[in-house]
């Protein structure tokens, strides 16, 4: 696999630099706002039918001061595929996307991750594949990953204990820098049922990168916080949209300036990065990067 060793050393240059680093905010949702149709390919389609459009996003994060920048893969994995009729093929978009993405970062020195997104709909509670399926689903959705050039997988949005369970065996096993974001609802739970904190421990014995949590509300990070002592390496990137929890419809509500304040009360937790979830924008990442460099004290 490629990259392994920056990979490694990721979050040893948070440290170095004295402040956490940036990933980038939604690529989905905003490409969505161009008239991309909602699918269960998500905007993943934008690879091949637009792909100038996914270039110039990720620049736009680029200069916003993003040192991570995501694929947008967020539905390209064989699940998805199998739920919609399309003229695409995954393993085109896959290795389009991070070429995209590796474009949009010529000359500057940026991270690229590999999103890896849950098998089936992000909330969706009750499992509808078999066990043989989802992991052949990720297994194959990783490898393709890192064969593109991906430096890490970052699996996103997981909310499901034997999806979270198969990723983490699969990875560790086959030495593939990975890391775990988990989406969990207002009592601390996971959608399968565990408490975030157990589910916590169980990632952190396969040494990933980093542990993160995405596409929560801001009060349910806080909230864990109070009762799980964050340590070692984490991260954060929190819904800014309307549409919390539905894909169907998800427009900006938290300004830039809302969501920087949200910010400013998670970095005394020592996150190694931030960034944004659904709904947010360069713009909101360019505050950020605004405020850790000094520039922005209001």
């Amino acid at each position: 696999m490629t990259n392994i060793f920056n990979a490694i050393n990721l979050f040893a240059l948070a440290k170095r630099i004295g402040r956490p680093l940036i990933l980038d905010g939604a690529l989905g949702s905003v490409l969505r706002k161009s008239s991309f149709p909602q699918t269960s390919l998500w905007a993943s389609q934008a690879n091949i039918s637009a792909p100038e459009k996914v270039i110039a996003l990720h620049k736009q994060y680029i200069k916003a001061g993003a040192d991570i920048i995501t694929t947008n893969t967020f539905r390209t994995n064989p699940i998805a595929f199998a739920d919609y009729n399309s003229k695409y093929d995954y393993k085109k978009l896959i290795k389009q996307s991070v070429s995209l993405a590796n474009k949009a970062a010529e000359g500057y020195p940026i991270i690229i991750a590999g999103s890896n997104p849950p098998a089936e709909d992000c909330y969706k509670k009750e499992r509808s594949i078999s066990s043989k399926l989802l992991r052949l689903n990720h297994h194959t959705h990783i490898n393709l990953l890192m064969d593109s050039g991906a430096f890490f997988i970052l699996n996103e949005t997981q909310s499901h204990f034997d999806e979270i369970s198969i990723i983490c065996k699969y990875c560790s096993k086959n030495n593939i820098p990975f890391l775990v974001s988990l989406f969990f609802d207002d009592n601390l739970n996971i959608l399968s049922g565990e408490k975030v904190s157990e589910v916590v421990k169980f990632i952190a014995d396969y040494a990933p990168l980093a542990i993160s949590f995405n596409c929560i509300k801001p009060g349910a990070l806080l909230k864990l916080s109070g009762k799980l002592k964050f340590k070692d390496n984490w991260g954060a990137y929190l819904n800014c949209g309307t549409g919390a929890y539905s894909d169907d419809k998800i427009t900006g509500c938290v300004t830039p300036e809302e969501y920087l304040n949200i910010i400013k009360t998670i970095l005394p937790l020592s996150p190694s990065f931030i960034g944004g979830c659904c709904g947010s924008t360069p713009a909101h990442i360019k505050l950020i990067k605004e405020y850790l460099d000094g520039k922005h004290n209001n």
